[in-house]
């Protein structure tokens, strides 16, 4: 499996050198390149784009939210972990509207952060479990034409779990589970359970 390329953002220098010689360790992971704030994150984007990115949210200039809007727009195969010590859910959906696919604080030990890079670039969406703590489910919405068993699972996909575990909680076989998830992912237009879980933590 080829190495994952990752660029760091964060306006702490502390921070980028920390994470770099950490993760520098990881023999599918590798650091490309730091930036300091979001422009010189598209500028390092314009020269080399990395396949996923740990984004600071609060800089100086440019912060992590508008980069990432503006890197997702340019790059959109680029995957975003925004990495930071707020936890507010304006913040949290501001990421996730942005395009970001991942959410992770920064307390994350570097064993647990490279396995959710790992996540991260294989397609997953990726929300620290302190992190959905914070966020309040949606309320009125398009979810709302779902079944309250369809709604179930979609709470519990976006909150992470595997379709073995979604039918253990709601006491129904794998197979059902995966039926009604291309029910849902039919009614809703999307493409698969990543696209769910964004979709689901971006309703207001």
């Amino acid at each position: 499996m080829p190495r994952k390329s990752v660029l760091i953002v964060d306006d702490d220098p502390l921070i980028c050198q920390s994470l770099q010689v950490l993760l520098s360790r990881e023999q599918d992971l590798y650091v490309s390149g730091t930036a300091n704030n979001g422009q010189e994150a598209i500028d390092c984007c314009k020269k080399l784009p990395p396949d996923l990115i740990l984004m600071d949210i609060r800089m100086p200039g440019m912060d992590g939210i508008q980069a990432t809007r503006e890197i997702k727009q340019q790059w959109p195969h680029i995957q975003i972990m925004m990495l930071t010590t707020f936890q507010d859910e304006q913040n949290i959906r501001s990421a996730l509207q942005a395009g970001a696919a991942g959410y992770m604080l920064k307390s994350t030990k570097v064993s647990g952060m490279a396995e959710q890079l790992r996540a991260l670039g294989s397609g997953s969406t990726v929300l620290d479990s302190e992190v959905i703590k914070h966020l309040v489910p949606p309320t009125n919405s398009e979810l709302d034409q779902l079944t309250p068993r369809e709604r179930d699972i979609v709470e519990r996909i976006a909150q992470g779990c595997s379709n073995r575990e979604i039918a253990g909680q709601l006491f129904i076989s794998e197979g059902t589970v995966r039926n009604t998830l291309s029910t849902i992912l039919e009614k809703l237009q999307l493409r698969d359970r990543t696209q769910l879980a964004i979709y689901y933590w971006k309703r207001r």
